[in-house]
């Protein structure tokens, strides 16, 4: 339960020995969407999961403008801030800002973790998201986030992996992270406007001639800077860097046997899958911008005038293809099993992902059933990352997180701020990228908090889990049977009696001990 998901709640120890651990590893492997009905019910007061990515981009949109009013008006983001919230509580509240929305999305993501039944299904969700990353708070990604998580990740995260790989490569929070948008044929149509515009002495009040090809004015008159901003992003050439972290990152690993020259293929190839941002602000592929000549990718000749169809066609080569394959199945296991995958797992993997065509519940179920994943030396070998803790700390001790991001915010008080690694790589999975004296000690205070009711955005009730006693040794043995299952190490004993030794509220002393349980070594393992 601490690897295949976020850890038992109080009670499922004792449910899931009844029911047989391998007829609960197989209900979490036969889950088949992350739709869930018990979860429905903490999903509903959450609006950002019924706000269409359309109305996003019209927040983005004008929280952009109002900023570049203000700019001119000399006044700083934080003013413009404060006026907007000023303006909202005097009109009555209304509708919430894009800020407040993907603190929700933060919010639901955590209680997801936190509540879903389907434990297995949340943590591939959130292992996806983590290797397709995208900075939220990159420009237009805000806007478009909150449906590349709902759409793109989740609704792909249980299915075959080249469908996954589709999904993110036509996103357009993927096509703007990794600047595809800018990304079109040297000699194109678009690329050879948008350097003519680029010549053109702007005017103030004018807009550049846009990259589609399509000159246009917008009716109110522009601020110059803002135009010269505009002008400075259009494309105007091949740009690598989607291409690059295709190969390196999403589909072969940096081992995978590409050279630069595939890397420069790759991008030809990929040039015109950008945005119709004139339009619904999904996925668009234009003519106008693609190269036609023919490439060359890891020896396979793509015919030139295909279009979309040579993308598509790449994807399929690179979501079957054995270096993949490696890559990813060493990528899980490292997840699932240990940080360095063994051999063994990797090779049950590769060979469930090559009969399975790459369905990535099968692959998980030939993780699961590995040898690797039940030896004893695999065990609670990884440290749990910040929301791997902080899920696990709230369903252990029972905890019901409210609708609001306070709960969320204790990932970035934790270092690992859900939705912000600004690099394409994504969070670290190494116990060693989490394990230092300031870490664990913010941890510690954390658990502390919870356990005295005190952490924001959670609610615990511990009378039904660890009942209030004077006794000391009598509270230990509670503590140690229901939030560690037996587990606690003598050292961890000795710690907690001489912080106890102090203290007489019965009360008081439950939540430390609770507390530095969870913040203890046992629990930190998964």
């Amino acid at each position: 339960m601490n690897r295949l998901g976020y850890g038992p709640t109080p009670g499922q120890v004792e449910a899931v020995v009844q029911e047989g651990v391998m007829r609960w590893v197989d209900r979490q492997l036969a889950v088949r969407d992350l739709r869930d009905p018990a979860l429905e019910a903490w999903e509903r007061p959450y609006e950002v999961l019924r706000t269409p990515m359309s109305a996003m981009v019209a927040m983005h949109t004008d929280q952009l403008a109002k900023a570049l009013k203000a700019q001119a008006q000399g006044a700083d983001s934080g003013t413009l801030r404060t006026l907007q919230v000023q303006k909202r509580q005097a009109d009555g509240g209304g509708k919430r800002d894009l800020r407040e929305l993907l603190g929700e999305l933060q919010s639901v993501t955590l209680a997801r973790a936190v509540v879903s039944d389907r434990q297995l299904a949340e943590v591939l969700a959130d292992f996806w998201l983590n290797h397709f990353n995208v900075y939220i708070a990159k420009g237009f990604d805000r806007a478009y986030f909150a449906d590349y998580l709902e759409r793109t990740i989740r609704g792909h995260a249980l299915g075959r992996f080249e469908e996954l790989l589709v999904a993110t490569a036509t996103s357009p929070a993927m096509l703007f992270y990794l600047d595809n948008v800018q990304s079109v044929a040297d000699n194109s149509a678009v690329a050879t406007m948008a350097t003519r515009a680029a010549r053109q002495p702007q005017r103030p009040g004018q807009m550049p001639r846009r990259a589609t090809g399509r000159p246009g004015t917008r009716p109110q008159a522009m601020d110059p800077a803002r135009a010269e901003q505009l002008k400075a992003r259009m494309p105007r050439g091949l740009n690598e860097n989607y291409a690059r972290e295709l190969l390196e990152l999403h589909t072969l690993g940096v081992d995978g046997g590409y050279t630069q020259q595939d890397v420069i293929n790759v991008a030809r190839i990929l040039t015109g899958w950008t945005i119709d941002r004139r339009g619904d602000h999904r996925f668009q592929f234009l003519a106008q911008a693609h190269d036609r000549g023919e490439k060359v990718v890891l020896g396979r000749t793509f015919p030139a005038g295909h279009g979309e169809d040579e993308g598509r066609a790449l994807l399929a080569m690179l979501a079957t293809h054995p270096a993949t394959m490696h890559h990813l199945s060493a990528k899980l296991c490292a997840r699932f099993v240990a940080d360095v995958p063994p051999d063994g797992c990797i090779d049950d993997a590769v060979r469930a992902w090559r009969q399975s065509d790459g369905d990535i519940r099968t692959v998980m179920r030939a993780i699961v059933h590995s040898p690797d994943f039940w030896a004893l030396t695999n065990v609670q070998s990884k440290t749990k990352t910040p929301l791997e803790f902080v899920a696990s700390a709230v369903r252990a001790v029972g905890g019901a997180p409210d609708a609001t991001p306070r709960l969320a915010s204790q990932l970035q008080r934790l270092g690992q701020p859900l939705f912000n690694m600004v690099t394409p790589n994504g969070y670290p999975e190494a116990s060693a990228d989490w394990v230092n004296s300031g870490a664990l000690l913010a941890r510690m205070n954390a658990a502390v908090a919870l356990a005295s009711n005190r952490l924001p955005g959670v609610t615990v009730q511990l009378d039904q889990l660890v009942p209030v006693t004077a006794d000391h040794e009598a509270l230990l043995n509670a503590v140690n049977r229901a939030i560690l299952g037996g587990a606690m190490s003598e050292r961890t004993r000795i710690a907690i009696r001489r912080e106890l030794a102090d203290i007489t509220d019965p009360r008081a002393a439950r939540a430390m001990a609770v507390g530095l349980a969870l913040g203890g070594p046992e629990f930190q393992r998964q």
